[in-house]
């Protein structure tokens, strides 16, 4: 029969004492998975650009944009659907399950003979993909509880996807020199196998379990429901829009800004490419003392008018080499110092058991904004001149910031007073929460599900979406 209970604010548990999260055994094994993986795929874009243009020649431009199009298409739609599910999963063996899926598929790369087996392999990788990124992501905050230890953790997840951006292509050359580009592709495999072997020995905390209903059809559409009903993670979205049209400027113009405009080599390009990244890893070292003086919401917002500032003096004088390295240094900035602080924003924003299906959503969404982004840089820019492509990313950036500004309350207080009305219903829980109530022996081991009542209440305690609180007190 139904039971009767009221609400009342979960205890906090004790956080672990600060430090740098590498000394923690478990986040430094997956930490090396990351850097592992993100080293292979670094060698594979390469060897991906150098197998287009042995199947295709002159239109490998068109096969590497219809690659890079198949894998947004493959983020957009296929990480909130994991989300969905991900909590039903045992988290270690699907991460395990997706990295050697992953580590199969490059291996296959070398022996396509037709493009449109190149299409398909590139589709079944990214949706692995699109389902290992988010829930790994969303392990990291189980490990580390700690704020502070968390947002280093965040930093040094930034300074990862850096330098990678920076060592891949060297690492590429180099092995170039002794290998085909096949090879690249098993490098690659085994950097896969490598990280599947370091998650499979990570003691990996097991998830909590979500209240929601266990239907699949439900839960599918849970993260972006629960995202996109809460401001902050609102303005999250609209600030992510402004990061990836910095972002796009700079991997789509660069190499037409330094060859074309200035008639430099390929050098220059690498060096402009390298500027940006330096600008991002700067802000990376910098974030976790910035962000433990200054509201994450302050330090968005003025890293994205620090972005629109740059685009826009791009776009009034096109400058020369040296000014352009400034630029891109700011840009690079700017753009890290948006994204870097998203996963707090996540964190603060879901209860623990919702978290896969919050960081499936930022992954989608996110990827999204650079769907938008990376067509409207190039297409601008081939048609209307790079002073014109500064000015329409200039233009998304500003879209970014002021929609940013108005969804996301100044005050933004984590602890918020609501009211519930009286409801009858059953879902699973576990008590020492708000769950407390007699039982009468047929109930089962906690977590359990069962028939009961809330009572009418009002109260206050760090909000988030779920199946309590399925909107935004006051959100109008």
């Amino acid at each position: 029969m139904p039971h009767d209970h009221d609400h009342a604010p979960a205890a906090a548990p004790p956080a672990p004492p600060p430090g740098s999260p590498l000394r923690d055994p478990a986040y430094r094994r997956l930490f090396l998975a990351q850097v592992t993986s993100l080293v292979g795929t670094g060698l594979t874009t390469v060897a991906l650009a150098l197998l287009a243009h042995d199947m295709a020649g002159g239109d490998a431009g068109a096969v590497l944009g219809s690659v890079l199009a198949l894998k947004m298409v493959a983020y957009v739609v296929v990480a909130p659907a994991v989300g969905g599910i991900a909590h039903l999963l045992p988290r270690k063996s699907l991460l395990v399950a997706l990295d050697l899926i992953r580590a199969a598929i490059v291996a296959c790369l070398p022996l396509v003979s037709e493009l449109w087996q190149v299409y398909a392999l590139i589709v079944v990788l990214n949706v692995a993909a699109a389902g290992f990124t988010p829930t790994f992501q969303a392990t990291i905050p189980d490990l580390l509880p700690d704020e502070a230890r968390y947002t280093r953790a965040l930093s040094l997840s930034r300074l990862a996807y850096d330098l990678e951006a920076l060592a891949s292509p060297a690492l590429a050359a180099a092995a170039l020199a002794v290998m085909t580009y096949d090879g690249l592709f098993l490098a690659d495999a085994a950097t896969f196998v490598v990280s599947a072997l370091l998650v499979a020995a990570t003691a990996i905390p097991a998830a909590r379990p979500a209240e929601r209903t266990r239907g699949v059809l439900a839960n599918l559409g849970f993260g972006l429901r629960g995202y996109l009903k809460t401001p902050r993670l609102r303005g999250l979205l609209a600030l992510n829009l402004a990061a990836a049209a910095g972002g796009a400027m700079v991997i789509v113009n660069t190499v037409v800004y330094t060859r074309d405009r200035l008639g430099l080599d390929d050098t220059a390009t690498a060096w402009a490419m390298a500027a940006a990244g330096g600008g991002s890893m700067v802000a990376a070292i910098l974030l976790p003392r910035v962000l433990s003086a200054a509201r994450d919401r302050a330090v968005m917002l003025g890293a994205a008018a620090l972005l629109l500032t740059a685009l826009v003096i791009g776009a009034v004088r096109l400058p020369a080499f040296p000014g352009l390295i400034v630029l891109w240094i700011f840009v690079g900035l700017a753009g890290s110092a948006i994204q870097t602080p998203g996963g707090r924003l996540l964190r603060q924003s879901c209860r623990p058991g919702d978290r896969p299906a919050f960081f499936a959503a930022q992954f989608a969404l996110s990827h999204a904004c650079w769907l938008v982004a990376y067509p409207t840089a190039g297409l601008v820019g081939a048609w209307a001149g790079l002073d014109a492509a500064f000015w329409a990313a200039a233009g998304l950036v500003l879209i970014g910031l002021c929609a940013a500004a108005g969804l996301w309350p100044a005050t933004d207080a984590e602890v918020l007073t609501h009211r519930h009305a009286a409801v009858d219903h059953e879902h699973l829980h576990v008590h020492g929460d708000h769950h407390d109530h007699a039982h009468e022996g047929w109930e089962g081991p906690e977590p359990h599900r069962h028939p009961h009542r809330h009572r009418p209440v009002t109260h206050a305690h760090a909000f988030t979406i779920d199946l309590h609180h399925p909107d935004w007190p006051n959100r109008g």
